[in-house]
């Protein structure tokens, strides 16, 4: 089996490699980032995949910084919309599989229920609405795709645990939000997660977060619990945080599809954070 990886050196696609080289026998690992390959190029993105011709291409590659989405609205789209359709269209004709990574931000984040895939989606932000829009262009140019949508993610690099366990040695008291709701969700286990589904034809829409959810604050309580850090945590509002991209306040997922199958093996997020501190000694 051949897979190309776009965005490996981000968090996911560095833990994909890691578990396709220990999980995949001869696996042949294509491994590209914006240093090899812009997927928001068709050119580059045709050039690659007709030389490659991966069985499937996993892609991990966005504009992920929310914030910065909102003041650059055209690279946002260029690499959360056109990128995919490229990878996506030229997948198709190699006939080629392709696995999308989206967000949760395709929701409006309104309600108290588990957000599952049939819902509507309504994204408010420049982010939500670019990943939104790769993921109808990936559904219309390949019909044979896996979009996978995710929330709160960590795992090797920069991350909310990290940022917590480094600002605890910084401040006396750190401010968390605490009306924003989600499921921390592993690399680890998304990653398993994918390559349970690359095994299947079953090809959609699926969400894929780690069991049970919390707030932000929550999240950095148990973080602090787990390590055995004593620090002053101040619960704010997402108004008093004052961010320029409109977050949701209810990001949390229902893994439905994946349920229905019978291959939803996402641990509980407490009990993944605890596996995830353990291996990040």
């Amino acid at each position: 089996m051949k897979v190309l990886i776009t965005g490996s050196k981000g968090q996911l696609g560095l833990e994909l490699k890691k578990q396709f080289d220990f999980h995949l026998e001869n696996c042949n690992i294509i491994e590209t980032d914006i240093h090899n390959l812009d997927i928001s190029n068709p050119k580059e993105v045709f050039s690659m995949l007709k030389k490659e011709k991966p069985d499937f291409v996993v892609n991990c590659a966005a504009y992920t910084n929310v914030d910065a989405c909102e003041n650059n609205e055209t690279s946002a789209f260029r690499v959360n919309a056109i990128g995919p359709q490229n990878l996506s269209v030229g997948s198709f004709e190699i006939g080629t599989k392709i696995i999308q990574i989206s967000t949760d931000y395709v929701f409006d984040g309104k309600g108290n229920l588990p957000k599952r895939e049939y819902d509507s989606i309504n994204p408010k932000s420049v982010y939500g609405k670019s990943k939104a829009l790769g993921e109808k262009l990936v559904r219309e140019t390949n019909p044979r795709h896996f979009i996978i949508r995710t929330a709160w993610l960590y795992g090797e690099g920069n991350n909310f645990v990290r940022t917590m366990l480094k600002l605890s040695a910084e401040k006396d008291e750190i401010s968390i939000v605490d009306d924003q709701f989600g499921s921390p969700t592993s690399t680890k286990e998304l990653a398993a997660s994918i390559i349970k589904l690359m095994q299947t034809e079953n090809y959609g829409t699926y969400h894929g977060t780690c069991e049970g959810n919390c707030s932000w604050y929550d999240f950095a309580e148990k973080i602090f619990e787990l390590k055995g850090i004593k620090v002053k945590l101040k619960r704010i509002t997402t108004e008093q945080l004052n961010r320029p991209a409109e977050r949701p306040k209810n990001s949390v997922l229902d893994n439905y599809m994946l349920k229905l199958l019978g291959i939803n093996t996402f641990k509980n997020w407490e009990d993944a954070l605890i596996n995830y501190l353990e291996g990040d000694k």
